[in-house]
This record gives structure tokens, C-alpha cells and sequence, in this order.
């Protein structure tokens, strides 16, 4: 059966309408990745954002590390400082000390120590006491000044017939921590009006000789 022209016409439209519906399908295709791709961008410019304050946030965080451990070293030089002509008179009219000294260095064999106070005298007293300051006192402070009172002869081998005692100063002391010093052997110093004074001891104290 012959087709007729207004079938062929009839096809021609479809085939223009079914066109013209593919372009559409196809610019909305296009637009449709235009978007993805401009929010890929978005979503990249985020992400650098993102990674710039992670960045910039990383070095606020190690600033600020440093400023609070500047701060802490500067509250306990301020506190060793504080401590210092109290603890001297202490030294002096308690245990009658003749040299006092403040931050005490010494190095031997590649290794070193640091004294906040080293007191002693020599003659018939013939004595040596290693202060240690803290302003906020934990129990590892007893261990530092345990160990630095073991090391003591070896890197101060001119002191090695002296008796040594131990004096753990501290600005904020909790009770259970002080009396755990005292039975540790350790004198215990604080402050009181802004002057350190040796804390009152139990009848049966006996400071540890070292």
C-alpha cells in the first residue's frame, strides 16, 4: 500500500517534533552538567577553604601551645623569685646555711641537672639542702626532688660528704600531698603573705638524710 503525502507529512513531523525534544533533552543534559560542574567548583573552592582553616587553625593552636608554656615558665621563675629571699632567711637562721645559690646548673657526661636552690655550709655543719619550687605541686614533684637529691653527688662530687636534705617549696599545696611529702622525708615549705615558711611538721617527722 502506497503512502500517501499527507502521511509522509505526518512522518516529517514527528521526526521534527521528536528532534526538537532530543535537542531539548539534550540542552537540559548540558545545563544540567554546567551545574554539577559549577558546584564541583563550589564544592572545590570549600574544600581549599576548609583545608586554608584547618591550616591557619593548626598554627593558631601551636601559638598559642607556645604562649601557654612561655606563660608557665614565666609564673615559675616568678614563683622561684618569690620564693627566694623568704627561703634564704629560712636557710640561714633555721639551718644555718652559709652559700645560697638560685638556679643551680650542672653537667656531667652528657647529662644535666638543674637546682632551683642549692644551700650549704661547710665547718662543723658540714650540711647541703636542694629546694625545689613549685607552684602548683603534683606527686611527680616529689619524685623530680627525690631523684634530683639521688643524683646529687655524683654531679657534685665536692659536696659528697655532706648531709643532704630535701625542701619541696610550693605556692598551692593540698593536704594529702603535703603530708605525703613529709612522710616521704621532705621538708615542706609555703607561702603566707606572700613569704614562704617551713611547714609546721609532725612530733614523729624525721627528714631524710641522703
Amino acid at each position: 500500500m502506497a503512502t500517501t503525502a499527507d502521511e509522509v507529512w505526518a512522518l516529517l513531523g514527528e521526526l521534527i517534533e521528536s528532534q526538537k525534544e532530543t535537542d531539548r533533552r539534550m540542552q537540559e543534559t548540558d545545563r544540567r552538567m554546567k551545574l554539577t560542574d559549577l558546584q564541583m567548583q563550589e564544592t572545590d573552592r570549600r574544600m581549599q577553604e576548609t583545608d586554608r582553616l584547618i591550616k591557619e587553625n593548626g598554627r593558631f593552636i601551636k601559638e598559642l601551645g607556645k604562649q601557654i608554656g612561655g606563660l608557665g615558665k614565666k609564673f615559675g621563675s616568678f614563683t622561684e623569685g618569690l620564693a627566694l629571699p623568704s627561703m634564704e632567711r629560712i636557710l640561714q637562721e633555721r639551718f644555718g646555711m652559709e652559700v645560697i645559690s638560685p638556679s643551680v646548673r650542672a653537667s656531667k657526661g652528657g647529662q644535666h641537672l638543674e637546682i632551683d636552690v642549692l644551700a650549704y655550709a661547710n665547718s662543723d655543719i658540714n650540711t647541703a639542702y636542694v629546694v625545689e619550687v613549685k607552684s602548683h605541686p603534683r606527686e611527680e614533684s616529689i619524685t623530680q626532688l627525690k631523684n634530683l637529691l639521688q643524683k646529687f653527688r655524683t654531679f657534685f662530687p665536692e659536696h659528697k660528704d655532706k648531709k643532704l636534705y630535701g625542701i619541696l617549696a610550693a605556692v598551692d599545696w593540698s593536704d594529702d600531698l603535703k603530708q605525703q611529702a613529709l612522710r616521704e622525708g621532705l621538708y615542706v615549705a609555703s607561702i603566707h603573705d606572700e613569704v614562704f615558711e617551713l611547714a609546721e611538721t609532725p612530733p614523729d617527722f624525721e627528714p631524710k638524710l641522703w
